[in-house]
């Protein structure tokens, strides 16, 4: 709709208002309104044009009104102003009622441009922070046209006493106006669409960098990023071979800050080249673990998975054939390859170099790789490139032997990458004798192993890595540091699992220096433990050098009698435990004394010893300070410990004697056991149990020293024997010896 009104020429002037000051106009003008500009449509101006002839006013932003040209104005009907008056009011407090009616505008008021028409005629142009929202106010106006580029596009109509509120926001494309929240196109099969959007900006929603629209406005990532073997692929098919055995962030974006892909490299058969060993997704603060086997843990539990989409933390999980697919919407620019190191061993980054393979033909296994630019791989390499794919192909194949699935695991992953890009390959297994079966689903290795390929192509078990921790594989058992795990009564050493399987050493036909007492096999780590305490001592050998106490068996390979040769490895693997010999202690106490208990420390043991007197057999009858003791009267003495094994220890009376004063070493001096043995000048001394348990005793007729006030004191030295050995004093020969 365009105006008919035609103003006539007139002089010009130019007037500069500043913020706050107000001027009378009363011919046409080009006012300064840059201290509070105006959006008007999508187009921001700090400038006005005001026609006033005859009576008609025209307030335009581009120009002065020209209905042959036209212009963003606005047109008023009326007649009768000879003047308007101007001025420009920071904040907002002229909003006359525009929030009420316009609920749209939702940002604080910036200014007012406010115009009188002889108080007849009042325009009030208000401007907001920040989205550039602006508003007209009509009030006495009667009749007025809102104008874009000569085009009315709205035409307001007032009364004196009900003002107009119209907004003026909005957006320009192609000539046409169109208001905020206005979809201007959109085409579903291209995915690109422009909108006039809630701030009245032009908007351009289209596919990401690395997507591409699928039809019906979906976008799906174009990019991939693959990791396979040793070689991380990027979505711009740049290849990063990973030479270490590290935790990699494989995607990372900084929109989704609690969203992370990590990938852990490993060695396998060679030390020198890794492999992508498990996957795991943080997603909200929690770990979703992709590991070797098809093995899939939630934190630290483990998830069931079949073919149906489980949705866990958003991330949708399944399992087949082919392996665990983990899918997970995102549309967002992402990063690759950070090596993380607190996610990873702290000797992770040490590189190793072994001789080649003298066994690989890298011609052949180039023919093998670049058959992904032949047919049915070729009709994907318009999608897909496959050069990245090769490179890493041969990379990997001619410093690697292909077993283990590997001769099929790059031709895979391209397959793999195709059919997200909707290309089926049909044929390529039968071409190139793949599976698109997962390499040892369901089998589950340790830490320390990996899975691999008995031979090429057959059954499947777990084998060691080539970097085994605290392991040097030129050793079958040996360790850094020694195995063998002591305690105080127990022993137990620890074999790996899978290094007895390089040997073809069957775990279960081995077996301690007692036949009956063999390795358990932890299910998880695969080790392989025997072990011996003190209530199956298994065959235990206990021998003693000077200070030290050896307990030593013995891990032996099963004998067959019926066997003459054998053609496998004859297994003795002798294992150890040295223990300091046990102090010889000395108690002291007095015979009237109830008892003395002594705390003692010798060697691995901590235990008590209690000494106490009876006058009976039974040692039922304590001795205290108010028992009568008669000369010559026998007395029963009983040393007692406890805290020590007796399966492991025995206890062992070395010697006693008596003297008058506390003092061991006083004088005199009455020796009663001599060398474990009774001694041989006082026949009513009686040695008891000694050397056969945990405790024992002797007796002998009461006495007094001669000239002393009564009190006798007894001092014992003891120490603690290895029960495997003969630890009773043998007393015959000096016995035989008293009775000469």
């Amino acid at each position: 709709m365009k105006s008919v009104f035609q103003p006539a020429a007139l002089p010009l002037s130019c007037v500069s208002v500043s913020s706050g000051a107000q001027r009378f106009i009363t011919k046409s003008s080009v006012v300064d309104i840059s201290s509070c500009p105006i959006t008007y449509y999508g187009q921001q101006y700090e400038q006005l044009y005001v026609n006033i002839t005859s009576g008609y006013v025209t307030v335009c932003f581009n120009g002065f009104f020209s209905p042959e040209t036209g212009g963003d104005c606005l047109v008023q009907h009326s007649r009768g102003a000879q003047r308007f008056e101007f001025f420009i009011n920071p904040g907002n407090s002229l909003e006359y009622g525009a929030r009420e009616n316009l609920p749209t505008i939702q940002n604080s008021l910036q200014c007012t441009v406010a115009i009188g028409f002889d108080s007849i005629v009042s325009v009030v142009v208000y401007h907001t922070v920040k989205c550039d929202w602006s508003l007209i106010v009509f009030a006495s106006v009667q009749v007025c046209d809102v104008q874009v580029g000569g085009t009315t596009v709205k035409r307001v109509n007032t009364t004196s006493s009900t003002p107009a509120f119209v907004d003026l926001s909005g957006c320009r494309h192609s000539g046409e106006m169109y208001p905020p929240g206005t979809v201007i196109s959109s085409n579903p099969e291209t995915c690109l669409s422009l909108t006039c959007n809630e701030t009245a900006v032009l908007h351009t929603s289209s596919c990401g960098p690395l997507e591409r629209c699928q039809g019906n406005n979906i976008c799906v990532l174009d990019a991939i990023c693959t990791v396979t073997g040793p070689t991380i692929i990027d979505v711009h098919s740049q290849i990063n071979s990973i030479q270490d055995r590290c935790a990699y962030s494989l995607f990372s974006t900084p929109s989704l800050p609690d969203f992370q892909v990590l990938g852990y490299f490993k060695d396998q058969r060679r030390t020198d080249v890794s492999f992508l060993d498990s996957v795991t997704l943080r997603v909200d603060g929690h770990d979703i673990h992709l590991e070797q086997g098809g093995r899939v843990q939630l934190d630290d539990s483990t998830l069931t998975l079949d073919s149906s989409s489980q949705l866990v933390h958003g991330v949708q999980l399944s399992k087949d054939q082919t392996g665990v697919t983990a899918k997970l919407s995102l549309n967002t620019d992402f990063s690759v390859d950070l090596r993380l190191s607190e996610y990873s061993s702290t000797s992770c980054e040490m590189q190793y170099s072994e001789p080649a393979d003298s066994t690989i033909d890298c011609t052949s296994v180039t023919e093998r790789c670049n058959l992904l630019k032949e047919a049915p791989f070729s009709s994907c390499n318009s999608d897909i490139d496959p050069e990245p794919y090769i490179t890493a192909c041969t990379n990997t194949l001619c410093k690697y032997p292909a077993v283990d699935g590997l001769n099929c695991q790059f031709l895979k992953a391209y397959a793999r990458a195709c059919s997200l890009h909707n290309h089926t390959l049909d044929g390529w297994t039968s071409k190139t004798g793949c599976s698109s079966e997962a390499f040892c689903q369901d089998r589950t290795c340790s830490d320390h192993e990996f899975c691999g390929e008995k031979t090429v192509g057959g059954d499947t078990r777990c084998f060691c890595r080539a970097i085994l921790p605290q392991v040097p594989r030129k050793q079958l058992f040996g360790y850094d540091s020694d195995p063998t795990v002591c305690k105080e009564n127990s022993a137990s050493l620890t074999l790996v699992g899978c290094l007895l399987e390089d040997k073809d050493i069957d775990y279960s036909a081995l077996h301690l220096n007692d036949p009956t007492c063999r390795g358990q096999v932890d299910e998880l780590t695969h080790m392989v433990t025997f072990s011996f305490n003190s209530s199956n001592s298994c065959g235990t050998e206990v021998t003693t050098n000077n200070s030290q106490v050896i307990y030593k068996n013995t891990i032996m390979t099963q004998n067959s009698s019926s066997d003459i040769i054998t053609r496998h490895d004859q297994i003795y693997i002798d294992f150890s435990c040295v223990q300091t010999q046990p102090d010889i202690k000395t108690a002291t106490f007095r015979i009237r004394d109830s008892s003395v208990i002594q705390h003692i420390t010798s060697g691995v043991w901590d235990y008590t010893l209690t000494m106490q007197s009876f006058t009976d057999a039974g040692r039922t009858q304590a001795v205290d300070f108010s028992t009568e003791v008669q000369l010559d009267q026998k007395i029963w003495v009983e040393l007692k410990t406890d805290g020590l094994d007796g399966d492991m220890v025995v206890v062992v009376t070395d010697s006693c004697w008596a003297t008058d004063q506390p003092s061991p070493d006083s004088t005199p001096r009455y020796d009663l056991i001599i060398n474990g043995c009774a001694n041989p000048a006082d026949q009513t001394v009686q040695v008891e149990e000694n050397g056969l348990g945990t405790s024992n005793y002797f007796s002998f007729n009461m006495f007094q020293f001669t000239g002393s006030s009564g009190d006798v004191y007894l001092h014992c030295k003891l120490h603690l024997c290895p029960k495997q050995n003969n630890c009773v004093p043998v007393c015959f020969l000096l016995n035989m010896a008293a009775s000469y």
